[in-house]
């Protein structure tokens, strides 16, 4: 099993912002993997940088349709991406001084803070979509839930 499973929960339009969130999930898992098996420093660099890179080009393609949109929460949830951007930074600093804990580190934070921002601030644009109406849906598929 792998250590983060992707779930109906958290699909929010299947397609191009599910298609990124499975990319970074699959990130996280292979660098847990990694980990587990004594690795984590030799994949770590390259993870690390490809998914800040990854995650910012995300968040980047999510701000821009949660602006095409006009959705309400945009800065709250910007401020949100600009933390989480900060704190992958942080980590790759920790990683750059030689921390040896990183990996494991990497590999937790981003499991959480994928999960519950994909759970709660995601699902929140797929709400405003569904109150919004057909005109606003832009691609995004109606969820069953």
């Amino acid at each position: 099993m792998a250590y983060f499973e992707w779930a109906d929960d958290l699909v929010i339009d299947n397609g191009p912002i599910d298609k990124d969130h499975r990319q970074l999930v699959d990130l996280v898992n292979e660098l847990h993997t990694a980990t587990s098996q004594g690795r984590g420093q030799d994949v770590v660099a390259r993870i690390l940088d490809e998914l800040i890179r990854y995650t910012v080009e995300h968040l980047q393609r999510e701000e821009q349709l949660m602006a095409s949109l006009n959705f309400p929460n945009l800065v709250q949830h910007k401020q949100g991406h600009d933390k989480f951007i900060e704190d992958l930074h942080g980590l790759h600093k920790k990683y750059a001084a030689g921390s040896f804990t990183v990996a494991s580190q990497l590999s937790t934070v981003l499991r959480d803070w994928l999960s519950l921002h994909i759970r709660r601030s995601d699902k929140e644009i797929l709400s405003f979509v569904k109150k919004s109406g057909p005109k606003s849906n832009l691609g995004l598929a109606h969820s069953k839930k």
